[in-house]
């Protein structure tokens, strides 16, 4: 999102803002380097362009926070000087920039905005390995599968109130994840509900709020199974499913929907383009099957189902629930947890060690590109969604989200700007990372917006001034597949040898060692 470096003043210890330069960054070099490459391969292999919405996410994020693009400029009222901010893509798909602002925007939005203080508690419904490729290809389904989520937790909250749908209401807000762990493609629900549930009045007004007892285990595996009974009964009435076990479930997905086959050949951990087609990714030992899954503590589990009720937060500690929405809204993937080796081949370090040790895995670029791609949400699917007390429709939602911070309302009024939109980028930075925007690090004058900057004409003077490239950084051109391959047992001899400690002066000119810097290019027919 920001980059942020520690200045001193008066003997204490303070943050100032510095632009962000994605051009340099692992990430947008490797998107660069192969991004017209890996479209040309797909619309080879699958006879048909990715879609247009995929294409413009890619190029989008080359453009972001780029200079060159477009920029505003922020003047200090006390001493005159400048600084420039860049504009961003605002995409929803990968860009770790974009995918921050949004996380914090979000939870800011939700904390402010939407919980009340009430005690709330999270529950993370998964799915089995089988379904997730559905998920992932068909929203409807998503969308039906949410909702027969929510009406069992909802049933649930009412039952152990001593409420029913005539005299009670609960609510609740669903951040649809569509990542695991290993940068693929994962769709399970968290769900942050009021841990209880209001009473209704005659009027149907919320009244009294009934505080529920602590879930147990064997409560959470009656209702995981009773959500579990009705996916497969609506998945069954469909026809997606056959009652027969024995016929293993199979997504049939036509041939010229070429992303929805490659959404699902990443929700399964596996590559659909390239000689690894078919294959998964290379890590130390295997993938696991149970990314996302609660281990222990407060869940149920059925047949692949899980449901996880083990975060919870009382009245009052609104930080500990906004780092919890942070959690929750949190981008796809993290810059700063995978890199390139030397044979340009990228390494994803996981966040935390999978059962069996595995703890990095490996890709080619091209089929990096392939999990990115993949990660891009489909335009109109709505990601964030509110139910019952919370749903925008609900009439009597004013008396239970809370009141604005008439601080921010000001601040809103003041700039011309309407005190229900979201909250402003500077307020994010001073909320966030303690950086204050609107304040000049060195005088500690005001800084104001004086101008967005669009045209190519002033763009390219300003930088020129500044001695600023005034170009963007082009995509490489296309380029085909290596004639050769590496093989990878004469890559372990080597490494044995070169790490051995004979003598080789006296030695066979054809039996020395290889040079490392001879390595990176050793290639074997």
């Amino acid at each position: 999102m920001v980059e942020s470096t520690s200045k001193s003043f008066d003997n204490r210890q303070e943050f100032r803002y510095e632009r962000r330069r994605p051009e340099e960054s692992v990430l947008y070099k490797l998107i660069q380097q192969n991004l017209e490459t890996f479209l040309e391969l797909f619309q080879t292999e699958m006879g048909q362009p990715l879609p247009d919405f995929v294409i413009k996410e890619f190029y989008e994020y080359l453009g972001c926070g780029i200079l060159a693009k477009g920029f505003l400029r922020l003047r200090c009222e006390g001493r005159h000087r400048e600084n420039l901010v860049a504009f961003s893509c605002r995409r929803r798909g990968f860009c770790p920039s974009c995918g921050g602002r949004r996380m914090a925007a979000t939870a800011a939005h939700l904390v402010d905005h939407v919980l009340p203080d009430q005690p709330i508690r999270q529950f993370v419904m998964t799915f089995p390995f089988q379904l997730r490729p559905l998920l992932a290809v068909r929203p409807k389904i998503m969308g039906t599968c949410l909702a027969i989520t929510t009406r069992a937790i909802n049933s649930y909250l009412l039952k152990k109130a001593g409420l029913n749908k005539t005299n009670g209401i609960t609510g609740a807000v669903t951040l649809i994840q569509r990542f695991g762990g290993s940068c693929n493609v994962n769709v399970h629900f968290h769900q942050l509900y009021f841990d209880g549930a209001f009473e209704l009045n005659s009027d149907k007004a919320p009244t009294r709020f009934h505080r529920i007892a602590r879930p147990t285990v064997p409560a959470l595996e009656v209702l995981v199974k009773t959500i579990a009974h009705r996916v497969a009964k609506y998945l069954e009435k469909n026809g997606i499913i056959a009652k027969d076990d024995e016929t293993p479930l199979q997504l049939n997905i036509p041939t010229d929907e070429g992303f929805s086959q490659l959404q699902a050949a990443s929700s399964s951990y596996r590559f659909l383009l390239g000689p690894n087609k078919g294959k998964k990714a290379l890590n130390l030992k295997t993938e696991a099957d149970r990314d996302h899954m609660g281990k222990g503590g407060l869940v149920g589990k059925y047949s692949g189902f899980t449901l996880h009720a083990g975060v919870a937060v009382d009245c009052g500690q609104r930080e500990k629930l906004e780092k919890i929405c942070r959690y929750i809204a949190r981008s796809a993937i993290s810059e700063e947890r995978f890199s390139v080796n030397a044979r340009g081949q990228v390494i994803y370090r996981l966040k935390t060690p999978y059962d069996n040790g595995t703890q990095q895995i490996m890709f080619e670029t091209i089929e990096f590109m392939e999990k990115l791609a993949a990660l891009v949400p489909r335009p109109k699917v709505h990601l964030t969604r509110f139910h019952g007390a919370l749903a925008p429709n609900y009439k009597f939602r004013k008396l239970i989200v809370p009141v604005p911070d008439t601080s921010i309302e000001t601040y809103e009024k003041e700039n011309g700007k309407n005190s229900k939109k979201r909250i402003t980028w500077a307020q994010l930075l001073k909320r966030v990372f303690k950086i204050d925007m609107e304040t000049c690090s060195s005088c500690g004058g005001k800084l104001k917006v004086i101008a967005a900057i669009t045209e190519k004409a002033i763009i390219k003077k300003i930088l020129e001034h500044l001695g600023i490239p005034t170009k963007s950084p082009k995509t490489h051109p296309s380029r085909g597949p290596p004639n050769h391959q590496y093989k990878f047992q004469e890559y372990e001899t080597y490494i044995h040898r070169t790490d051995t400690r004979e003598t080789t002066a006296k030695r066979p000119e054809a039996e020395r060692p290889y040079r490392r810097v001879e390595m990176r290019h050793h290639r074997t027919p």
